[in-house]
């Protein structure tokens, strides 16, 4: 039971080495300290990847056994049959806008072994005592952050952007079961479950130029407040450096926590890991 409740909360997670998650994405803001008179638009678009592992606690589905997970990177990629994120900055004059979506997709198949006595939805009896179970799950994941906000300070050197909105959380779980005991024999089922919240969410955005070439960027934001979650936080920073005008990378570490127990659904997890990003400038 434990493989299986891990590859749920794998993806649940979307711990994937993907593209960007959430609102604390990689991107540098205006290239340079701008000595001329800088457009009253600036859209910026950033792909990036996010080598995550995962550590938590999680009910696999409604009212399952609340199972810690523990998964390295590495871990997290085997699993992997789809990720794509991307974040999207916009400003116009002081006013701020982000973009965040992420959706993944992954499925794991293993058999488990001898399990304790618990009941799986779709099998009709409860699973005695050191049953074997194997399971498959194919789980998806689509996760969306928007935030809105103003620029509270900005220098040629450094800017300062206070920031609110709503992360938005959707997971569907396919499970596909056989459990096989003296007992009851051999046991077939199926069972999909999915379920979302949405978490309101005020942060801060900071940015930073140290020469021409390189930047440095923090952002952060805290939310949940038992409107969706109990409590989210995310932090990341980023180093930048400028190739031209439109295009910079960006290196850095990222924090995504979570702490979701409602309807008997269980998702208290950390996503942490470096995150590697290709900013595009329009």
């Amino acid at each position: 039971m434990n493989r299986y409740a891990i590859a749920v909360v794998l993806s649940l997670c979307g711990a994937h080495a993907a593209f960007a998650a959430d609102p604390a994405t990689v991107q540098p803001d205006e290239a340079t300290p701008v000595a001329v008179e800088r457009p009253d638009w600036t859209l910026q678009v950033t792909p990036y990847m996010w080598a995550a592992g995962l550590d938590g606690n999680i009910s696999p589905f409604q009212r399952a056994p609340t199972i810690h997970i523990e998964k390295s990177f590495s871990d997290v990629m085997e699993d992997l049959n789809f990720g794509g994120f991307v974040n999207i900055w916009g400003r116009y004059d002081r006013f701020v806008f982000s973009g965040d979506v992420m959706y993944i997709n992954t499925t794991d198949s293993h058999g488990t072994g001898p399990l304790p006595a618990l009941q799986i939805p779709g099998l009709g009896v409860p699973i005695p005592p050191g049953s074997n179970v194997d399971a498959r799950v194919d789980t998806e994941q689509f996760t969306a952050t928007f935030q809105g906000g103003y620029r509270i300070l900005e220098t040629p050197q450094f800017t300062l952007d206070a920031l609110a909105g709503a992360r938005f959380w959707y997971i569907s779980n396919d499970v596909t079961v056989t459990a096989s005991h003296p007992a009851i024999g051999t046991r077939f089922a199926s069972h999909g479950e999915s379920f979302g919240w949405v978490d309101p969410v005020i942060g801060a955005r900071a940015f930073l130029n140290l020469t021409e070439k390189l930047s440095l960027q923090a952002q952060a934001d805290i939310g949940g407040f038992g409107a969706g979650s109990e409590f989210t936080w995310s932090a990341q920073a980023t180093i930048n450096y400028i190739f031209t005008d439109r295009l910079s990378a960006s290196l850095g570490y990222k924090v995504l926590d979570v702490d979701y127990d409602r309807d008997g659904y269980v998702f208290d997890a950390r996503l942490s890991g470096p995150v590697l990003g290709m900013t595009y400038r329009f």
